[in-house]
């Protein structure tokens, strides 16, 4: 069976999308690990509600060592690393180590509003800022620079004239819940392939 791991740093509702997507059938592997950079959030306790093992690797003890432990860790026992609202910067020996075979899910349509301090409801708030008729989210692979890795999909929603950040949030929120895990079941089926900043879906 296709193993994941899952990181998360927050309420975890990306990461409830991924256990109900294996809960229905719709998607056939198993979460190894939850993994944290913090503790006492809701993500842990979604995780230990569905009997899966969880470690807390605290950014404010690990520091710049996170990576490697996380590395130490899930070495040759996942296929997939799953950022789920994971706010760490990860690098190193887990980027080199898990090449092609780590994802995260940003909330926006890449190259537009991402990089560095772009994370959460700031990204939102860009967007309504700036006018953009129309955001989403992308999944794409992690290399050593922050959302720079290929776009594996892409959702796109409307934004509307009077919205909010709050409001995209939530709408762009629910397509994550969607795009996170098709973008899984598409690896675990072998249908993706990397070839320099495209990544080809295969048919099924």
């Amino acid at each position: 069976m296709f193993k994941i791991a899952v990181l998360v740093s927050g309420g975890g509702t990306n990461l409830q999308a991924i256990i109900d997507s294996i809960n229905s059938g719709y998607l056939n592997c198993n979460i190894e690990a939850v993994i944290s950079d913090k503790d006492g959030i809701c993500a842990i306790d979604r995780a230990k509600k569905n009997n899966i093992p969880v470690y807390v690797f605290d950014k404010k003890i690990y520091k710049d060592n996170i990576s490697q432990e996380i590395c130490s860790l899930l070495e040759n026992k996942v296929d997939l690393i799953v950022l789920a609202g994971w706010l760490s910067i990860l690098k190193g020996c887990l980027i080199e180590k898990f090449k092609n075979k780590i994802i995260n899910i940003h909330p926006s349509l890449i190259p537009s509003f991402c990089g560095e301090g772009m994370y959460g409801i700031k990204v939102h708030e860009k967007a309504i800022e700036y006018g953009v008729k129309f955001s989403g989210c992308t999944v794409h692979f992690v290399n050593e620079e922050t959302d720079r890795g290929p776009i594996i999909l892409q959702k796109v929603v409307p934004v509307l004239n009077y919205d909010t950040a709050k409001i995209l949030q939530k709408r762009v929120l629910l397509e994550e819940h969607h795009a996170l895990p098709e973008a899984i079941k598409l690896i675990s089926e072998n249908r993706v392939t990397v070839e320099g900043r495209k990544v080809i879906i295969s048919m099924e």
